[in-house]
């Protein structure tokens, strides 16, 4: 497909570049003949790149499978909450829980053992116990005699009770097991074996699961995100941000930037990889997906270069807001997220970017009384963004998107 696309609600013209052909055609969302040659062979599946979190994106990431295997799934590695803040305290690293999720979302479920592995991966210490019954609980998985890591076949069981005795070498006297999360303990023990990067680990892990697609962290820097507020108060690391382990946010974000250390928060200005460039580059549609605005999706694009490498690939470029209340949006209407949207994503870039080039689409579910702020998508449009109005919320999914309807939209438009 050429650069140049425009839309029609309901379905989609999609427009090749006029300086060479004046063809056009229109496509339905979702596309049949594309999601059944696709569900056929999603080893021939378009490469959607996401830029997310965790949680907001398993179920999607599950469905998309079927339709392809060739995803890319940017997420962020800033979790300052729960275990992962443990971690992160203790061996001074980017946090990987949601790198762990990812990965579990997209493992082939049919290979053998899978449902031992997705067991234990997922499975996290109690938290009431006493670190000395942790200390023998873990020990136990480490020696091979938990029922956990007794149903795994090998190769992976090796891997695994390595990494795990690794940990427990390597792991603080004073570190506290309580409600640790046994595949970050693992992919935390990958990342010290391989000189504290995440790439190495994630690939062998990739594989050993068979992931039907690429993860791949933001950064592998040890960074914490920084919120200033309208009220003028400054709040440092993500968890802080959610709403899910403290309170909401009192009042609208006014600014998200990285920083190195949480007790000095400077801003940071930090170039993506080569290796990221190159992913985004590779991809056939790019998507801002639903999830915590700032958190999931901003946080992706705080990295020098990446409003640059965005706006390099010429493939079409999505929006998806989310549809349940994100704490994080607090004072934010429809029209002020695609806003802030392009104003990170332009901040990223080393010189000015067209709208084009950063975001094409924002896709909403059909009846735009689902969102705050918006009666109609002539504000979105104004701006030069064309808006796409599909059922996405069904009635067991209510008031989520639902991801069986999300999938064969999202490879349609690729």
């Amino acid at each position: 497909m050429g650069a140049d696309t425009s839309l029609l609600r309901g379905d989609i013209l999609m427009e090749s570049d006029p300086a060479t052909l004046s063809v056009t055609r229109k496509i339905l969302l979702p596309d049949p003949v594309k999601s059944t040659l696709y569900t056929r062979n999603p080893d021939l599946g378009p490469k959607i790149l996401f830029f997310s979190g965790g949680s907001a994106l398993r179920e999607l990431s599950r469905e998309l499978v079927h339709y392809t295997h060739n995803s890319i799934h940017v997420v962020t590695p800033f979790d300052s909450g729960g275990s992962s803040a443990k971690l992160r305290q203790a061996f001074h690293m980017p946090a990987i829980g949601d790198v762990r999720n990812r990965l579990m979302a997209l493992a082939d479920r049919t290979i053998h053992g899978f449902p031992h592995i997705y067991d234990l991966f997922t499975y996290r210490l109690p938290k009431e116990e006493a670190q000395d019954d942790l200390l023998l609980e873990l020990g136990a998985m480490v020696d091979g005699r938990h029922p956990l890591v007794r149903g795994i076949p090998d190769p992976m069981r090796k891997i695994i009770r390595h990494h795990l005795r690794m940990f427990r070498h390597q792991m603080p006297e004073d570190f506290d097991l309580r409600g640790a999360s046994i595949g970050n303990l693992i992919l935390t023990s990958g990342y010290l074996e391989n000189e504290r990067r995440l790439d190495p680990v994630i690939y062998i892990f990739s594989h050993l699961v068979r992931a039907r697609g690429v993860v791949r962290p933001s950064t592998n820097r040890d960074l914490h995100l920084v919120a200033q507020l309208e009220n003028g108060r400054i709040i440092v690391g993500q968890h802080n941000m959610t709403g899910k382990e403290v309170s909401p946010v009192s009042c609208r974000i006014l600014n998200l930037h990285l920083s190195k250390d949480r007790r000095d928060p400077v801003p940071l200005e930090l170039p993506i990889r080569n290796k990221m460039r190159k992913l985004i580059h590779g991809a056939d549609l790019i998507c801002y997906p639903m999830g915590s605005f700032y958190t999931s999706l901003v946080a992706n694009l705080l990295l020098k270069g990446m409003g640059d490498a965005i706006a390099e690939n010429p493939c079409p470029k999505v929006y998806i807001p989310s549809t349940g209340t994100d704490p994080e949006a607090k004072g934010l209407s429809l029209t002020d997220q695609v806003k802030l949207l392009i104003r990170y994503i332009k901040r990223s870039a080393a010189g000015p970017l067209s709208v084009e080039k950063m975001l094409n689409f924002v896709l909403l579910n059909k009846g735009t009384e689902t969102y705050r702020g918006v009666s109609n998508a002539s504000q979105i449009e104004h701006m030069g963004v064309r808006v796409i109005e599909c059922p996405l919320v069904s009635r067991e999914s209510a008031p989520y998107i639902d991801e069986r309807r999300l999938a064969p939209i999202l490879v349609s438009l690729a």
